[in-house]
């Protein structure tokens, strides 16, 4: 019995590509070869038993090149939609995953995450890559907050450093407060700008809500108050792009180099001595050490720094007066927290006026107290403020002198008084007088 074998024509690229596939590469050189020394391809077609046109392509090519395929991915249809998806969910495989399903992708989860592999790694170097601005002498400082926990006496307090640092010589200024709020911001910059003699061209910052109130149109609106700070003493105010804090990279150093190097295992006494010690540490520590950037240190890169010198101007005047009527209690309500003022004043009307670190608190025109901020919900007593205060409590020993000059009292005659030893007579004598 015959086999019969059913012959099925294939398009010829298949053919082609099939037949290309079978020459291996000393066959290839055979092929450039001969047709180097004048041979014609009919001729060698036929006694290599290859086609004329795969021939035709390795000539055409020059050399033997492996051949691949490239298989479609089913992801491939929607590639697309992939790549301007993917930086608004910051190429999470899973939200595109499921997103893709829903437009009728039949692949799987696995061929998605393949898929977003190289754009993630792009985006992590991307927003982990910087590149380090240096700033010429004088045009710009670094300011920042940072936050750490200390024993101030015989507790731990938490500790608010403000932290400025000079773009160029990389001198360090830092004070502590309470809290971060405006007056202490401002109060630092007053003090870094005395401490260093003059005020650099711009500021840096890395976004605070205190200072910044939000974007419009791609400017930054700043506190209108902090505004006016930075025309009166002649810097311009810069912030950060958001999220991008490794751009402010010389104060945040600071920051980490104060708590690390000014705070680290130290107590205090009280805030007094910690702000002093700080200062201390600036001049004695900071500005002499030799700094890993530049090489030299900053007191004597300072020479070149070339501030704006401030001048004779006062200092910023930034205050909030408040009205309020003083209690029986003498303690006046302000910021969540009371303060007292003297007793004759109760039932008056008084003005706050708060700066940076005090309230003041003043009758018209005189000034009747003045109390160091304290934290929120505080009672802060001067007892020279209740000095000739007098009030008893219910169950107190102490009785007041009885009426002296009562008519109706005197009218009743007076109440004879007796010797007791008269009684003790008469007792002894059986009553006879």
């Amino acid at each position: 019995m015959e086999n019969t074998v059913s012959e099925v024509s294939l398009p010829s690229i298949i053919l082609e590509s099939a037949e290309g596939l079978m020459l291996k590469e000393d066959e290839v050189r055979e092929v450039l070869s001969r047709i180097e020394r004048g041979e014609k391809i009919k001729a060698i077609a036929r006694e290599l038993g290859v086609d004329r046109k795969t021939i035709k392509r390795w000539r055409r090519l020059g050399g033997w090149q492996a051949q691949k395929r490239k298989r479609r991915r089913r992801i491939d249809s929607f590639s697309e939609f992939v790549k301007r998806r993917g930086p608004e969910v910051d190429w999470n495989a899973v939200v595109l995953y499921r997103e893709l399903s829903s437009l009728r992708f039949a692949g799987t989860y696995q061929q998605v995450q393949r898929f977003v592999q190289p754009y993630r790694s792009q985006s992590r170097w991307e927003n982990l890559a910087t590149v380090r601005f240096e700033t010429g002498p004088g045009e710009q400082a670094q300011v920042d907050f940072g936050e750490t926990k200390l024993w101030i006496g015989e507790k731990i307090e938490r500790i608010h450093l403000f932290a400025f640092t000079l773009g160029y010589s990389r001198r360090i200024f830092s004070h502590a407060y309470h809290h971060e709020r405006l007056s202490s911001l401002i109060d630092g910059h007053e003090r870094a700008l005395r401490h260093f003699g003059g005020v650099p061209l711009s500021c840096l910052y890395d976004n605070p809500r205190t200072l910044v109130l939000g974007r419009s149109e791609g400017k930054v609106l700043w506190h209108p108050r902090f505004e006016d700070f930075a025309r009166y003493w002649g810097f311009t105010p810069r912030a950060c792009r958001p999220y991008r804090a490794q751009t402010k990279g010389k104060i945040e150093n600071g920051v980490k180099y104060v708590k690390r190097n000014a705070l680290a295992g130290r107590r205090f006494g009280s805030w007094e001595a910690l702000n002093e010690w700080l200062f201390t540490w600036c001049v004695t520590v900071a500005d002499q050490r030799i700094h890993g950037t530049t090489h030299e240190k900053p007191i004597e890169r300072f020479i070149s720094e070339g501030l704006t010198p401030m001048g004779n101007r006062p200092t910023y005047r930034y205050e909030q007066v408040r009205v309020r009527k003083v209690p029986a209690d003498c303690l006046v309500s302000i910021a969540a927290s009371r303060y007292s003022v003297p007793v004759r004043y109760v039932g008056q009307t008084v003005s706050v006026h708060e700066n940076a670190t005090h309230y003041e608190i003043f009758h018209d025109t005189t000034l009747i107290a003045r109390h160091e901020k304290s934290r929120r919900h505080s009672v802060v007593m001067e007892p020279e403020h209740y000095r000739g205060l007098l009030r008893a409590g219910k169950n107190s020993s102490t009785q007041p002198p009885p009426p002296q000059w009562d008519p109706a009292y005197l009218g009743l005659g007076e109440v004879a008084v007796r010797n007791l030893a008269v009684y003790d007579t008469i007792a002894q004598s059986g009553g006879e007088s």
